[in-house]
């Protein structure tokens, strides 16, 4: 069985069962291909409407991005509001949005419903400015409450750094319905869900070949054969060349995390606060308390290397001591990096292909809501019980560009970069 990364979740995971692949030929009406958090959503919805589900997951569960991301369950996407409404409309960006608050209600639900004591969720999370922005803040905050009924505080400077004690911070919303969890212990506790009501999950299964014509589709892995009236690939940045349109349209993203030693004191005296932080730059810091304030988890940068750098932890460390230079004693304990699949158009890539063939992937970094809705969606599609899926049409299997589009995304990233510090250097 392929061994989870070494990962502070993995370390701190309150189960590790090992589930078997694949062997023989099966049966099932729908054939969910990854275990992360999309697929496993989806297959809750389906198996709790008392539907034939399987999941063939290649490594394990909540083995790519699902088990080892920040935590962060928020609403929204990757693309922001403005430039959702810009493209598609005001009405639909609102309906979108409206999803992703309903998204997180799916994890809190699923948390409570399932008796997940392991996700150890927090509630609070501050949304913080690097550069002077009051009055675009409580516009956002005013849109929020007039739009979609949730409800944020304005922080101003000196409310903002008196609980993160860095000159780096000017104004924040704190949103209070968001919440921070153990992901790993999620996706887990989920995938057992599944298997209470029925569903069938095999690890170390990797699709190798799949038939999609027909009404039928079958699906093989080195060990066995699933026949099946509905296939939903939900790989993320792990998606592979079995669907060429899918692995065309996606740009897998390399995103990086550490955890700190045990050090409360030091810690607190600069984060005096239990929400989770992240700031408004593109691939900006994100970072928790853990373990009880114990340690801190940080996560931030993107890159499109796929290879993990050996200077992981240094790098890394450079933006948290650049924040916080009086963390700058504490010692890093460990660091991981993880692939997050992305879309040009930054939004989640949710729709079929044809006839029974559903895909729910790129959720760009704001996965733990969107993967939620997003397997709801398509679990109603599957159902009939709604077309909400449909939603998502505009955002479509755009193609990646290749490796052009990669040197692309990469360049566009040191660009919003530079404007980030020209900003924050403009604020100083």
């Amino acid at each position: 069985m392929p061994r989870y990364p070494d990962t502070f979740y993995a370390r701190t995971a309150e189960t590790d069962a090992a589930r078997p692949a694949l062997d023989g030929a099966i049966e099932a009406e729908i054939c969910i291909v990854g275990a992360g958090l999309a697929g496993l959503s989806c297959a809750y919805e389906l198996a709790r409407a008392g539907r034939s589900v399987v999941v063939l997951e290649a490594q394990a569960v909540g083995w790519g991005a699902s088990g080892r991301n920040g935590g962060f369950v928020g609403p929204g996407y990757a693309r922001g509001y403005a430039s959702i409404a810009a493209a598609i409309g005001e009405d639909a960006a609102r309906r979108l949005f409206d999803l992703s608050i309903e998204g997180m209600g799916f994890v809190a639900d699923a948390i409570r419903d399932l008796g997940i004591a392991g996700a150890r969720p927090v509630h609070g999370k501050i949304s913080a400015l690097r550069y002077d922005g009051a009055e675009a803040l409580k516009r956002n905050q005013e849109r929020l409450a007039r739009d979609h009924g949730y409800a944020v505080s304005f922080m101003p400077t000196e409310e903002v750094r008196a609980v993160l004690r860095s000159q780096k911070y000017h104004q924040a919303l704190h949103d209070p319905q968001s919440f921070h969890i153990h992901p790993l212990n999620y996706a887990r506790a989920l995938a057992a869900g599944v298997e209470a009501l029925g569903g069938r999950i095999f690890e170390g299964s990797q699709v190798v070949s799949a038939a999609l014509d027909g009404a039928q589709k079958r699906l093989a892995t080195a060990g066995g054969t699933i026949s099946c009236r509905h296939v939903v690939f939900a790989a993320g940045g792990y998606t592979d060349r079995l669907v060429p349109r899918l692995r065309m349209s996606q740009l897998p993203i390399a995103t990086y995390v550490l955890t700190t030693e045990v050090a409360p004191e030091l810690i607190g005296s600069v984060i005096r606060t239990r929400c989770a932080i992240s700031d408004n730059r593109r691939a900006g810091d994100y970072y928790r308390l853990v373990e009880d304030g114990q340690r801190l988890l940080w996560g931030g940068r993107i890159t499109t290397r796929t290879a993990e750098p050996r200077d992981l932890a240094a790098l890394l460390r450079r933006t948290m001591i650049s924040t916080y230079p009086e963390l700058a004693p504490l010692k890093i304990e460990m660091a991981w990096s993880g692939l997050m699949s992305y879309a040009r158009h930054l939004m989640p890539q949710i729709g079929t292909l044809g006839p029974g063939i559903w895909h729910c992937l790129g959720f760009g970094g704001h996965g733990l809501n969107t993967t939620a809705i997003g397997g709801r969606v398509v679990a109603e599609g599957i159902l009939g019980t709604s077309e909400r899926y449909r939603l998502f049409a505009p955002f479509g299997l755009n193609w990646n560009g290749g490796p052009f589009g990669v040197a692309a995304v990469q360049a566009t990233y040191w660009y919003l970069q530079l404007n980030d510090w020209l900003k924050e250097r403009k604020a100083a």
